[in-house]
Protein backbone atom coordinates (compact mmCIF):
# COMPACT_ATOMS: atom_id res chain seq x y z
CA UNK A 1 0.00 0.00 0.00
CA UNK A 2 0.82 3.70 -1.13
CA UNK A 3 0.81 5.90 2.48
CA UNK A 4 1.86 9.26 0.27
CA UNK A 5 0.55 8.87 -3.05
CA UNK A 6 2.67 11.36 -5.26
CA UNK A 7 1.07 12.18 -7.65
CA UNK A 8 -3.62 27.66 -14.38
CA UNK A 9 -6.25 27.67 -13.23
CA UNK A 10 -9.58 26.48 -15.36
CA UNK A 11 -11.42 27.67 -17.79
CA UNK A 12 -14.18 30.12 -17.51
CA UNK A 13 -16.25 28.35 -15.03
CA UNK A 14 -19.12 26.14 -16.46
CA UNK A 15 -22.96 27.33 -15.59
CA UNK A 16 -24.01 23.39 -14.89
CA UNK A 17 -24.62 21.97 -11.49
CA UNK A 18 -24.68 18.13 -11.27
CA UNK A 19 -26.85 16.10 -8.79
CA UNK A 20 -26.51 12.57 -8.87
CA UNK A 21 -28.44 9.86 -7.12
CA UNK A 22 -29.02 6.32 -7.21
CA UNK A 23 -29.92 5.59 -10.94
CA UNK A 24 -31.64 8.75 -11.04
CA UNK A 25 -30.56 12.20 -11.45
CA UNK A 26 -32.31 15.25 -10.48
CA UNK A 27 -31.35 18.97 -10.54
CA UNK A 28 -31.28 21.54 -8.21
CA UNK A 29 -33.89 24.34 -8.34
CA UNK A 30 -32.17 26.35 -11.53
CA UNK A 31 -30.10 24.29 -12.84
CA UNK A 32 -30.49 22.73 -15.98
CA UNK A 33 -29.56 18.76 -15.76
CA UNK A 34 -30.28 16.00 -18.79
CA UNK A 35 -29.78 12.38 -18.64
CA UNK A 36 -28.29 10.61 -21.62
CA UNK A 37 -29.54 7.27 -23.43
CA UNK A 38 -26.52 8.17 -25.89
CA UNK A 39 -24.27 8.12 -23.55
CA UNK A 40 -25.15 4.94 -21.28
CA UNK A 41 -24.31 3.13 -24.65
CA UNK A 42 -21.23 4.56 -24.63
CA UNK A 43 -20.55 3.33 -21.06
CA UNK A 44 -21.99 0.21 -21.02
CA UNK A 45 -19.85 -0.51 -24.24
CA UNK A 46 -16.93 0.42 -22.49
CA UNK A 47 -17.37 -0.85 -19.66
CA UNK A 48 -18.57 -4.55 -21.39
CA UNK A 49 -15.11 -4.53 -23.43
CA UNK A 50 -12.79 -3.28 -20.32
CA UNK A 51 -14.32 -6.55 -18.66
CA UNK A 52 -13.57 -8.76 -21.61
CA UNK A 53 -10.21 -7.16 -22.07
CA UNK A 54 -9.54 -7.76 -18.75
CA UNK A 55 -11.26 -11.37 -18.07
CA UNK A 56 -8.13 -13.15 -18.12
CA UNK A 57 -6.75 -11.67 -15.24
CA UNK A 58 -10.21 -12.05 -13.52
CA UNK A 59 -11.66 -8.49 -13.42
CA UNK A 60 -15.38 -8.75 -12.45
CA UNK A 61 -18.53 -7.24 -12.87
CA UNK A 62 -18.31 -6.36 -8.93
CA UNK A 63 -15.16 -4.84 -9.50
CA UNK A 64 -15.42 -2.26 -11.85
CA UNK A 65 -17.56 1.11 -11.51
CA UNK A 66 -17.75 4.07 -14.14
CA UNK A 67 -19.32 7.65 -14.38
CA UNK A 68 -19.00 10.05 -17.06
CA UNK A 69 -20.72 13.40 -17.48
CA UNK A 70 -19.96 15.26 -20.70
CA UNK A 71 -19.64 18.99 -19.74
CA UNK A 72 -18.73 20.07 -23.50
CA UNK A 73 -22.36 22.16 -23.94
CA UNK A 74 -21.93 24.04 -20.59
CA UNK A 75 -25.88 24.78 -20.27
CA UNK A 76 -26.84 21.22 -20.58
CA UNK A 77 -24.69 18.69 -19.12
CA UNK A 78 -25.21 14.84 -19.64
CA UNK A 79 -24.53 11.72 -17.88
CA UNK A 80 -24.25 7.88 -17.58
CA UNK A 81 -22.91 5.39 -15.32
CA UNK A 82 -21.57 2.08 -14.94
CA UNK A 83 -22.66 0.89 -11.42
CA UNK A 84 -22.63 4.56 -10.36
CA UNK A 85 -24.74 4.12 -7.40
CA UNK A 86 -22.93 1.44 -6.06
CA UNK A 87 -21.01 2.03 -2.59
CA UNK A 88 -17.35 1.15 -3.30
CA UNK A 89 -14.26 2.28 -0.51
CA UNK A 90 -12.68 5.40 -2.24
CA UNK A 91 -9.47 5.25 -0.77
CA UNK A 92 -7.81 8.54 -1.42
CA UNK A 93 -10.50 10.08 -3.23
CA UNK A 94 -12.20 10.30 -0.12
CA UNK A 95 -10.18 13.83 0.20
CA UNK A 96 -11.88 15.72 -2.36
CA UNK A 97 -14.89 15.95 0.16
CA UNK A 98 -12.23 17.24 3.02
CA UNK A 99 -11.67 19.47 0.24
CA UNK A 100 -14.77 20.73 -0.41
CA UNK A 101 -15.70 20.82 3.33
CA UNK A 102 -12.49 22.70 4.62
CA UNK A 103 -13.43 25.76 2.32
CA UNK A 104 -16.91 25.56 2.97
CA UNK A 105 -16.06 25.66 6.52
CA UNK A 106 -13.77 28.67 6.09
CA UNK A 107 -16.22 30.53 3.94
CA UNK A 108 -18.79 30.39 6.63
CA UNK A 109 -16.07 31.51 9.31
CA UNK A 110 -15.91 27.94 11.01
CA UNK A 111 -12.38 27.26 10.14
CA UNK A 112 -9.75 29.90 10.37
CA UNK A 113 -7.80 29.80 7.53
CA UNK A 114 -4.00 29.68 8.49
CA UNK A 115 -0.76 28.83 6.43
CA UNK A 116 -0.91 25.31 8.52
CA UNK A 117 -4.06 24.20 7.48
CA UNK A 118 -3.63 25.35 3.83
CA UNK A 119 -0.14 23.77 3.87
CA UNK A 120 -2.18 20.41 5.05
CA UNK A 121 -4.47 21.17 2.26
CA UNK A 122 -2.22 21.37 0.03
CA UNK A 123 -0.21 17.69 1.12
CA UNK A 124 -3.82 16.46 1.01
CA UNK A 125 -4.41 16.86 -2.50
CA UNK A 126 -1.10 17.30 -3.96
CA UNK A 127 1.11 14.40 -2.30
CA UNK A 128 -2.17 12.79 -1.00
CA UNK A 129 -0.47 12.37 2.40
CA UNK A 130 -3.03 10.73 4.70
CA UNK A 131 -0.92 12.99 8.32
CA UNK A 132 -2.29 15.84 6.35
CA UNK A 133 -5.22 14.43 6.15
CA UNK A 134 -6.13 13.80 9.53
CA UNK A 135 -5.25 17.19 10.15
CA UNK A 136 -7.73 18.53 8.56
CA UNK A 137 -10.61 15.79 9.56
CA UNK A 138 -9.68 17.23 13.30
CA UNK A 139 -9.99 20.41 11.76
CA UNK A 140 -13.27 19.80 10.60
CA UNK A 141 -14.95 17.91 13.33
CA UNK A 142 -13.38 19.12 15.88
CA UNK A 143 -12.27 15.36 17.01
CA UNK A 144 -8.53 14.17 17.68
CA UNK A 145 -7.59 10.63 17.53
CA UNK A 146 -6.37 9.07 20.45
CA UNK A 147 -6.77 6.64 23.84
CA UNK A 148 -10.56 4.94 24.01
CA UNK A 149 -13.18 6.72 25.34
CA UNK A 150 -15.79 5.80 27.21
CA UNK A 151 -18.90 4.77 25.40
CA UNK A 152 -21.05 8.12 26.16
CA UNK A 153 -17.89 10.39 25.25
CA UNK A 154 -17.19 7.69 22.19
CA UNK A 155 -20.84 8.69 21.22
CA UNK A 156 -20.44 12.63 21.22
CA UNK A 157 -16.95 12.45 19.53
CA UNK A 158 -18.76 10.33 17.20
CA UNK A 159 -21.01 12.67 16.74
CA UNK A 160 -18.71 15.53 16.00
CA UNK A 161 -17.17 13.45 13.44
CA UNK A 162 -20.36 12.96 11.53
CA UNK A 163 -20.11 16.86 10.61
CA UNK A 164 -18.73 16.11 7.02
CA UNK A 165 -21.42 13.92 6.80
CA UNK A 166 -24.00 16.20 7.75
CA UNK A 167 -23.35 18.96 5.56
CA UNK A 168 -22.95 16.82 2.39
CA UNK A 169 -26.08 14.86 3.00
CA UNK A 170 -27.51 18.53 3.78
CA UNK A 171 -26.95 19.45 0.02
CA UNK A 172 -28.27 15.93 -1.38
CA UNK A 173 -25.57 13.41 -1.64
CA UNK A 174 -26.59 10.13 -0.65
CA UNK A 175 -24.86 6.31 -0.52
CA UNK A 176 -21.99 8.14 0.86
CA UNK A 177 -20.20 7.98 4.01
CA UNK A 178 -17.40 10.72 4.85
CA UNK A 179 -16.51 10.43 8.30
CA UNK A 180 -12.96 8.09 8.49
CA UNK A 181 -9.60 9.27 8.17
CA UNK A 182 -7.08 7.41 5.70
CA UNK A 183 -4.83 4.93 7.50
CA UNK A 184 -1.28 3.81 6.32
CA UNK A 185 -1.06 1.28 9.31
CA UNK A 186 -4.58 1.44 10.53
CA UNK A 187 -7.05 2.89 13.24
CA UNK A 188 -6.54 2.71 16.92
CA UNK A 189 -7.61 3.52 20.11
CA UNK A 190 -10.97 5.53 20.11
CA UNK A 191 -11.07 5.66 16.05
CA UNK A 192 -11.08 1.67 16.30
CA UNK A 193 -13.56 1.55 19.00
CA UNK A 194 -15.77 3.42 16.89
CA UNK A 195 -15.01 1.11 13.47
CA UNK A 196 -15.97 -1.99 15.78
CA UNK A 197 -19.45 0.18 17.19
CA UNK A 198 -20.91 1.65 13.65
CA UNK A 199 -21.80 -0.35 10.71
CA UNK A 200 -22.17 0.29 8.29
CA UNK A 201 -20.25 3.41 8.61
CA UNK A 202 -16.92 1.57 9.85
CA UNK A 203 -15.17 2.79 6.31
CA UNK A 204 -15.11 5.77 4.09
CA UNK A 205 -18.08 4.72 1.25
CA UNK A 206 -18.59 7.01 -2.01
CA UNK A 207 -20.04 6.19 -5.54
CA UNK A 208 -19.09 7.18 -8.54
CA UNK A 209 -22.02 9.07 -9.07
CA UNK A 210 -21.48 11.20 -5.78
CA UNK A 211 -17.34 11.54 -6.77
CA UNK A 212 -18.82 12.43 -10.26
CA UNK A 213 -20.74 15.38 -8.66
CA UNK A 214 -18.33 16.86 -6.74
CA UNK A 215 -15.65 16.96 -9.57
CA UNK A 216 -18.31 18.68 -11.62
CA UNK A 217 -19.06 21.44 -8.77
CA UNK A 218 -15.48 22.15 -8.38
CA UNK A 219 -14.95 22.30 -12.35
CA UNK A 220 -17.94 24.11 -12.84
CA UNK A 221 -17.15 27.01 -10.09
CA UNK A 222 -19.84 25.47 -7.63
CA UNK A 223 -17.90 24.06 -5.30
CA UNK A 224 -18.69 26.72 -2.25
CA UNK A 225 -18.57 29.58 -5.06
CA UNK A 226 -16.39 30.49 -7.68
CA UNK A 227 -12.95 31.68 -6.01
CA UNK A 228 -12.49 29.06 -3.85
CA UNK A 229 -13.07 26.48 -6.53
CA UNK A 230 -10.23 27.99 -8.41
CA UNK A 231 -8.37 27.28 -5.60
CA UNK A 232 -9.48 24.13 -5.86
CA UNK A 233 -8.56 23.46 -9.03
CA UNK A 234 -5.12 24.60 -8.46
CA UNK A 235 -4.23 21.90 -6.42
CA UNK A 236 -5.98 19.30 -8.29
CA UNK A 237 -4.35 20.11 -11.56
CA UNK A 238 -1.88 17.72 -13.05
CA UNK A 239 0.52 17.56 -15.71
CA UNK A 240 0.40 14.44 -17.24
CA UNK A 241 2.19 14.72 -20.79
CA UNK A 242 5.26 17.11 -18.66
CA UNK A 243 5.41 14.57 -15.17
CA UNK A 244 8.56 12.14 -15.15
CA UNK A 245 7.40 10.58 -12.31
CA UNK A 246 3.99 9.16 -12.59
CA UNK A 247 1.53 9.28 -9.80
CA UNK A 248 -1.77 11.16 -10.35
CA UNK A 249 -0.43 13.17 -13.36
CA UNK A 250 0.46 9.82 -15.35
CA UNK A 251 -0.07 6.72 -13.31
CA UNK A 252 -4.45 7.09 -13.67
CA UNK A 253 -6.43 8.90 -16.55
CA UNK A 254 -3.52 10.59 -17.63
CA UNK A 255 -1.91 7.51 -19.09
CA UNK A 256 -4.68 7.54 -21.70
CA UNK A 257 -4.74 10.97 -22.28
CA UNK A 258 -3.53 13.09 -25.98
CA UNK A 259 -1.12 15.70 -26.59
CA UNK A 260 -2.58 19.02 -25.47
CA UNK A 261 -4.98 17.75 -23.01
CA UNK A 262 -5.65 19.31 -19.19
CA UNK A 263 -6.02 16.83 -16.55
CA UNK A 264 -7.29 18.13 -12.94
CA UNK A 265 -7.72 14.69 -10.84
CA UNK A 266 -7.87 12.51 -7.54
CA UNK A 267 -6.60 9.74 -7.27
CA UNK A 268 -6.66 6.50 -4.55
CA UNK A 269 -4.53 3.94 -4.25
CA UNK A 270 -4.47 1.21 -1.45
CA UNK A 271 -3.64 -2.71 -1.63
CA UNK A 272 -7.32 -3.50 -2.79
CA UNK A 273 -8.89 -0.08 -4.43
CA UNK A 274 -7.03 1.57 -7.46
CA UNK A 275 -9.48 4.97 -8.35
CA UNK A 276 -9.43 8.13 -10.40
CA UNK A 277 -11.29 11.23 -10.49
CA UNK A 278 -10.60 13.60 -13.28
CA UNK A 279 -11.63 16.25 -15.09
CA UNK A 280 -10.28 16.71 -18.90
CA UNK A 281 -10.12 18.99 -21.71
CA UNK A 282 -9.21 17.72 -24.51
CA UNK A 283 -7.27 20.00 -27.62
CA UNK A 284 -10.73 19.74 -29.66
CA UNK A 285 -12.69 21.28 -26.88
CA UNK A 286 -14.33 18.46 -25.18
CA UNK A 287 -14.72 18.64 -21.56
CA UNK A 288 -15.74 16.03 -19.37
CA UNK A 289 -15.98 14.63 -16.15
CA UNK A 290 -14.56 10.53 -15.65
CA UNK A 291 -14.55 8.52 -12.40
CA UNK A 292 -13.65 5.25 -12.77
CA UNK A 293 -13.58 2.72 -9.41
CA UNK A 294 -11.61 -0.63 -9.33
CA UNK A 295 -10.82 -2.97 -6.75
CA UNK A 296 -8.96 -6.04 -6.76
CA UNK A 297 -6.79 -4.82 -8.78
CA UNK A 298 -4.76 -2.15 -7.07
CA UNK A 299 -1.42 -2.65 -9.40
CA UNK A 300 -2.95 -2.96 -12.35
CA UNK A 301 -2.44 0.89 -13.89
CA UNK A 302 -3.82 -0.37 -17.56
CA UNK A 303 -7.54 -0.98 -16.14
CA UNK A 304 -8.58 2.83 -15.85
CA UNK A 305 -5.94 3.98 -18.41
CA UNK A 306 -8.30 1.62 -20.74
CA UNK A 307 -11.56 2.89 -19.94
CA UNK A 308 -10.14 6.56 -20.58
CA UNK A 309 -8.81 5.36 -23.81
CA UNK A 310 -12.19 3.90 -25.18
CA UNK A 311 -14.21 6.63 -23.26
CA UNK A 312 -12.29 9.26 -25.44
CA UNK A 313 -12.32 7.13 -28.37
CA UNK A 314 -16.12 6.19 -28.11
CA UNK A 315 -16.97 9.69 -27.21
CA UNK A 316 -15.43 12.23 -29.62
CA UNK A 317 -16.29 9.64 -32.23
CA UNK A 318 -19.86 10.06 -31.69
CA UNK A 319 -19.82 14.28 -31.73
Amino acid sequence: MNCSLHLSLPLSPLIALILISNATAQAQPGVEFKGSSKLQVIVDKVANETLAKFAAKKLETNQLAITFVDLSETAKPQWASFRGDVQIYPASVIKLFYLVAAHRWMEDGKLKDTEELRRAMKDMIVESLNEATGLIVDSLTDTTSGPELPPAELEKWYEKRNAVNRYFTSIGYKNINVNRKPWCEGPYGREMQSVKLHTPNHRNWLTTEATARIMTEIASGRAVNADRSAQMMQLLERQPLESKTGGQSRDYTGMALPQGSKLWSKAGWTSEARHDAAYVELPTGERFVLVTFTMGHASDKEIIATVARSIIAEFTAAK
